[in-house]
């Protein structure tokens, strides 16, 4: 595979990465709770080495051979051991050592003048240290989703050997640089305290001879946390509850109701005093 294949993987993985900081990142907690404390852990997994090796041609064209077939074996076992803090519910500090295997590689060539045949072998092997910023989106209680972005000092050591035609090498080479490293996971919490992870990650890698490159590691592996834990209630004998004395209601106020008043006197005017019809005249004799 040539170099120009890498640019759109990496872009993706790239791209795919900070959207997952972008999306933890717009439901930031600031508030500390229960989930803050340090943890550790370690994860062990595959690795694909990703490099060109028109470097190893260009050598062995000015050494007056003719590059023929070539073989590589890029898979390899890797594994790290890390430690962290948990800042909050979506954001942790994680720094740790890798080791992401070797990597193997063989050039058949010919010499140009009798054509006589030869190999070149080499192998590379990569070790390092990494921290990395950890993005984490919580699903549901238990589980969660991770993106991470990180820098990894890395020491590529490599080791040649040669048979036939080709000169022999005997060289070992190594080199440390420092590269972007990222990665996308996704986290299962078994226990309070117990955790298990599933990671894809890439580390970006200069092979001493080969150059600019990039391995991938995907990887299984458990994350054991420190921090304060929720506590399980024990359970108690039942105890009744205390009577409570309630007061009996007071008696209601009593209510003065006023006798009605007695009815008014009615006057009744007394009869008329009787008076005997009065005597009529005595007239005179004539």
């Amino acid at each position: 595979m040539t170099a120009s294949k890498f640019p759109s993987a990496r872009r993706g993985l790239g791209l795919i990465a900070l959207a997952v900081l972008g999306t933890v990142s717009s439901s930031w907690v600031v508030a500390q709770d229960e989930t803050t404390g340090p943890y550790i852990g370690g994860n062990v997994g595959r690795t694909r080495a990703n490099f060109n090796n028109d470097s190893i041609n260009q050598t062995l064209v000015g050494q007056g051979l003719r590059v023929g077939s070539a073989t590589e074996d890029n898979s390899g076992t890797g594994y790290k051991l890390f430690g962290g803090y948990q800042l909050n519910r979506n954001f942790a500090v994680e720094g740790g050592y890798f080791d992401l295997g070797k990597s193997s590689y063989t050039v058949n060539a010919n010499r140009v003048t009798d054509n006589a045949a030869g190999t070149f072998n080499g192998e590379t092997r990569v070790r390092g240290l990494n921290l990395d910023l950890v993005g984490m989106l919580p699903v549901s209680d238990r589980f969660s989703v991770f993106g991470r972005v990180g820098a990894a000092y890395a020491q590529s050591r490599a080791s040649f050997n040669s048979t036939g035609a080709v000169p022999v090498n005997t060289s070992n080479p190594r080199r440390n640089d420092t590269n972007l490293k990222v990665g996308l996971g996704m986290q299962y919490a078994i226990t309070e305290a117990l955790a298990v992870r599933a990671e894809l990650e890439r580390y970006r890698i200069n092979d001493p001879v080969r150059n600019r490159g990039h391995i991938d590691m995907a990887s299984l592996g458990l994350v054991y946390r420190f921090g304060p834990k929720a506590q399980t209630p024990v359970a108690q004998a039942y105890v009744p509850p205390a009577p409570v004395y309630v007061a009996p209601p007071a008696p209601p106020a009593p209510v003065y109701v006023a006798p009605p008043a007695p009815p008014a006197p009615v006057y009744v005017a007394p009869p008329p005093a009787y008076e005997p019809p009065a005597r009529p005249a005595k007239q005179g004799r004539n």
